[in-house]
């Protein structure tokens, strides 16, 4: 890559600088661009990961090309751009970091997809596409290893108040209820992810237990076999807001 292009004023525009954002930028429409054409149905999730690697390859690319343009156009050097350069820099951090924090959360987090906070009887999905199986001995074993905190919710409410609490709670997170059948005290929803909008399935069953009420709560993703810790998170934090909002209301 050359750095000779003139510009009016007598200094040399750096190429670098130039070519770092172009590169950076690119990063960042071709992410967009996957993300939305997956939920627009234009492409499959394959094609739509790939092109989000490409993606981040251009951002590293124009990472490291707008280092050199922004030292090369630093001011009082002999090329200008140096803005040019920095923008490069803005653009493409954000797509490298966020390629970072995937990387290490594939290599952090377990090979499971499925995560229930009754690893012996699970509940069961009855209304998702999907098949109810859960993983079995290997994934439990697996998900106590790398998340052992993650158990069965005691509440003293009666079932029916925890399920009420439980299925309001899940609406106000926004997912859409698949089904709601208090008889069963079942609650199936779908969870989407703010990018791609990839799907993930929740169930929430609602059990007495002792006087009072027992939430189990079961998260997988429909699509992939990694999930970065992404279910566990899920679990935790929903069953933490329920028994904040369960010790606020009378029994």
């Amino acid at each position: 890559m050359g750095d000779d292009a003139r510009a009016s004023g007598g200094k040399r525009l750096s190429k670098f600088a130039l070519s770092g954002l172009v590169l950076g930028a690119g990063g960042i429409a071709a992410l967009a661009a996957s993300a939305m054409g997956y939920r627009l149905g234009w492409w499959p999730v394959g094609m739509a990961l790939t092109i989000a690697e490409w993606a981040v390859y251009a951002a590293i690319l124009g990472l490291a090309v707008s280092v050199v343009g922004t030292i090369l156009s630093r001011p009082g050097a002999r090329r200008r751009g140096f803005a040019l350069g920095l923008l490069g820099i803005a653009a493409s951090l954000p797509l490298v970091a966020i390629a970072a924090q995937w990387q290490y959360a594939a290599g952090t987090y377990p090979p499971i997809n499925d995560i229930s906070t009754d690893t012996e009887d699970p509940p069961v999905f009855w209304d998702m596409p999907n098949p109810t199986e859960y993983p079995g001995a290997k994934n439990a074993a697996l998900q106590r290893a790398a998340y052992p905190d993650l158990a069965p919710l005691i509440l003293t409410v009666t079932p029916s108040r925890a399920y009420a609490l439980a299925l309001a709670l899940a609406k106000e997170k926004g997912w859409e209820i698949v089904a709601d059948e208090p008889n069963d005290g079942r609650i199936e929803a779908v969870d989407r992810s703010l990018l791609y909008g990839f799907r993930d399935e929740i169930i929430i069953r609602v059990s007495a237990s002792d006087g009072g009420s027992r939430v189990d709560l079961r998260s997988r993703s429909r699509i992939g076999r990694i999930d970065r810790g992404v279910n566990a998170k899920r679990v935790r934090a929903f069953l933490a807001a329920l028994k904040e909002t369960a010790g606020q209301v009378k029994p």
